[in-house]
Formats: C-alpha cells, sequence, structure tokens
C-alpha cells in the first residue's frame, strides 16, 4: 500500500487535474490518494467561516455562490457527457447547500472547521466521479469516518487504524481509494482540522496507522531545496535528508512541507518521498531514516517572530525567575522556539502573538519586559552540524548583519539566527551564496 498526497496546487485546474490522473493511471499499485482542495478555495471558506461569525448574510450568499460555480465550471469543462456532468453536479449541490446549512446556524469552532473543511468534500467529489468516469476505478471515502486523530499535536494511530481498516475490509479488492486530507475528528468526536497545510499531515496519519510501504507528497517544486527559491536564485532540490533535517527545515519555515509531517512515520520507519506534480521524471526528496551525509544541507526562514527580552527586576534566584517565565508561557499555551539566558534576564521568541500582552502583564510583575516584533528565524540545518567544522563560518559570512539572537546546540542538527525581517532575504543570499555557490564552484 502507498499513500499519495496532491495539493491544492497539483488540483487547481482541468490540465493539472489531468496531470494527476496521468500519474494515478501510470501507478499500478494498490493506493490511498489524499487530496486537498483546489487551489485558493480554503481561503474563499475561511472568509466565509468570519463572515458567518459576523453574520454577513449578503456576503455569505455571494460567496456561497461563487464557490458553486468555481465548481461548477470545473465540471464543466471535465466532463463530455451532459448526463455525467449532471450527476456530478448534485453531488457538488449538495455539498454547497450543507454549508448553506451551517451558515445559519451559531458560530462556534467547530462549526469552523466544519465549514473551512468542505472544500476537499468537493474537490474529492468531483475527482473521484471523473476517474471512475474515464475508467480509473476508485472509491471515495469520507475521513470523517476514519481520521479520530483525537489530539492533533500526538495521534492516536492505533484508532485510526482500527476505523480505517474497517472500512478498507468492506472493499478489498480496489486499488485506488481517494479521501481528503486536512479534516480530522478531536477526542471529543467533533469535526477539527490538522491545521493549513495539514493534508501532508493527513497522509503520514494514513500511511503510518496502515504501516504503507512509501508516502508520496506530489507538489509543485521538485523536492525541498537547498534555500528558499522565492527569495533566493539558483537552489537545487536535497535528494536525501533524515528524519530530524526534514522536521527542522519544516518547522523553521519549509513551505514544501507541513511542520508536523514526518512525526508519525518515524517509529514505523516509512519513506517519504516528494516528487513534482509538473515534472514527473524530477527525483524529487526522499525523507527517511538514513543519514547519507553530515553537515551543512539547507537553509529555512521562518517570519512573524516576535522577541521577548525579560529582566528580573527583583532579587530573584535563578531557578525561580525561570520557572515563574516559563509557567506563564505555559499558562497561555503560548510556544517558545528560540531562548537565550544570562545571570538575571532572558530572551525568547514567539510566533503566535495572540495571548501575549497578557503574558506581559504578568511578566512585569516581577520583571522589566521589552516586545520587539517583525523578525525571521534564519535556520541552517544538517545532521550533526555543530560538530562540523565549516560552520563557524556562519558568523563570519553574517558579519554584516544585526544578528539579535543565537541558538546554538539545543540540536545537533540546526544552528538558528534571530534577525530583523528586513534583513532576512540578504543574510538568506549571502549564506546561500558563501554555504553552496562557493562549493560548487571549487568542485567544478
Amino acid at each position: 500500500m502507498k499513500i499519495l498526497k496532491f495539493g491544492g496546487t497539483s488540483l487547481g485546474s482541468i490540465e493539472n487535474l489531468n496531470k494527476v490522473k496521468n500519474i494515478l493511471k501510470n501507478d499500478y499499485d494498490q493506493k490511498i490518494v489524499v487530496c486537498s482542495a483546489m487551489s485558493g478555495v480554503t481561503d474563499e471558506l475561511v472568509s466565509l467561516s468570519e463572515n458567518i461569525k459576523l453574520k454577513n448574510t449578503e456576503q455569505i450568499a455571494l460567496q456561497l455562490y461563487k464557490l458553486k460555480e468555481k465548481h461548477i465550471d470545473v465540471i464543466d469543462n471535465l466532463v463530455e457527457e451532459e448526463e455525467e456532468r449532471r450527476k456530478i453536479k448534485k453531488g457538488v449541490s449538495k455539498i454547497i447547500n450543507e454549508i448553506s446549512e451551517l451558515s445559519t446556524m451559531k458560530y462556534s469552532e467547530v462549526l469552523h472547521s466544519k465549514i473551512i473543511t468542505r472544500g476537499e468534500a468537493l474537490l474529492t467529489h468531483i475527482f473521484s466521479s471523473y476517474l471512475n468516469l474515464i475508467g480509473v476505478s476508485n472509491e471515495l471515502l469520507s475521513a470523517e469516518e476514519f481520521m479520530w486523530v483525537d489530539y492533533i499535536e500526538n495521534p492516536n494511530l492505533e484508532k485510526v487504524s482500527k476505523k480505517l481498516n474497517s472500512v478498507l475490509v468492506k472493499k478489498p479488492n480496489t486499488k485506488l481509494y481517494i479521501t481528503q486530507g486536512f479534516i480530522c475528528r478531536n477526542n471529543t468526536g467533533d469535526i477539527d482540522n490538522l491545521r493549513r497545510g495539514g493534508s501532508d499531515y493527513s497522509a503520514t496519519i494514513i500511511g503510518a496507522a496502515l504501516g504503507a510501504d512509501e508516502i508520496q507528497i506530489w507538489t509543485d517544486i521538485d523536492g525541498v531545496h537547498n534555500n528558499d527559491p522565492r527569495y533566493v536564485e539558483d537552489t537545487f532540490s536535497i535528494p536525501c535528508l533524515s528524519y530530524n533535517e526534514a522536521s527542522e527545515l519544516a518547522y523553521f519555515g519549509a513551505k514544501v512541507l507541513h511542520p508536523q509531517t514526518v512525526f508519525p512515520v518515524i517509529d514505523k520507519d516509512i519513506p517519504i518521498v516528494l516528487k513534482n506534480t509538473f515534472d514527473t521524471e524530477a527525483l524529487g526528496t526522499i525523507i527517511s531514516n538514513k543519514v547519507i551525509s553530515k553537515g551543512i544541507k539547507a537553509i529555512s526562514a521562518k517570519d512573524n517572530i516576535t522577541a521577548v527580552k525579560i529582566k528580573s527586576s527583583r532579587g530573584l534566584m535563578n531557578y525561580d525567575f525561570f520557572n515563574r517565565i516559563f509557567e506563564v508561557f505555559n499558562k497561555y499555551q503560548t510556544s517558545i522556539d528560540m531562548v537565550t539566558t544570562s545571570e538575571k534576564s532572558i530572551s525568547l521568541t514567539v510566533e503566535d502573538t495572540d495571548n501575549l500582552i497578557e503574558i506581559q502583564k504578568e511578566l512585569e510583575i516581577y520583571a522589566e519586559v521589552i516586545i520587539e516584533p517583525h523578525n525571521s528565524i534564519i535556520c541552517v540545518v544538517g545532521e550533526s552540524i555543530i560538530t562540523d567544522k565549516k560552520s563557524h563560518k556562519l558568523f563570519d559570512i553574517l558579519n554584516h548583519i544585526s544578528i539579535k539572537m543565537i541558538s546554538f546546540g539545543g540540536s545537533n542538527n540546526n544552528i538558528s539566527i534571530l534577525v530583523d525581517t528586513k534583513d532576512k532575504t540578504s543574510a538568506l543570499r549571502i549564506l546561500h551564496s558563501n554555504l553552496f555557490l562557493v562549493q560548487q564552484e571549487v568542485v567544478m
């Protein structure tokens, strides 16, 4: 069994849907295909949910109309036979009507999740119907039936496995299953979601639950690149990464992977292969437990980081001061990315600032607090990077950029550097030039 995941860009047009169709037709292994919503649809549904919250009835009606027309247009261009079009459109109308009914209900987080996960239902209904119509036999599975993960950060793989196998056993001879990514149920059984980009995570949860042979994530780029191609020229894909390297890159900003993607499969030793929907011959990136080489492999950047500098204003002992600080952040469930300390002060970074005002008020009872927004974390990743003799060059390379914080040694596989966001692109480019392009020139 293989698990294949296709993202919104891969499924975002008639041409792209046909590319995915061809990939599936040429793969004869038994597989489950996990689909995202069409590109842009989840954003539209998030906006719709916000209008439900604000009770903007006119906007809700307009958005529902546009959502329906967008998917009807796909059917009209994808399917030639009028009767078959009618059947598929009927299914789309049913889902749109369900969303319309939800829009009349009192807003809640559960309602929000029900709304924003309907994009995957719309796409998989159309795509599964189309594949069956052209002779690519498949079964459409509802992820709501088996994706009972309980807790998003620590999914209950045994529960997912039991529920999914009970669904699959009813259709044992099926070679191709289509299902939705992103959607799940939580520990109370309510509809929830795996956060933005969560279809990658859906694929690895399913793969781990079934003990799959391989998980393929198909996107619009040929694997994980050694730097961010949106800001840096001459990047290249990395053929192999370890689970640790991939998870560090994803957490610190590599957009090609959801941050939690690799966690479900690490103990299962299931390889994840990143492939390009638009260049199927490209090798992509294989993520596994194998360490092919050590040292610097790649650079990523995480934006919207806020630095918090805290200095004790009382004669607190170190352990008491630090304990109080972390208790406050824990109270407000705010994760910390980087930490540096001295005798009576601590500097740290957060991405989630929803509760930062309340946190600041509590900290100011016994400390001076300075908040500095608009920062980015530059993360340099590679197996055993802290013992790499070339790692010291990072600070020579960045000598013209103001570095606010450094995290070195907390992990064997990454060095994190905090810079002002306005310096991020410059830092990425100069690191790339000196760490990767110079090496290539020497080899040539």
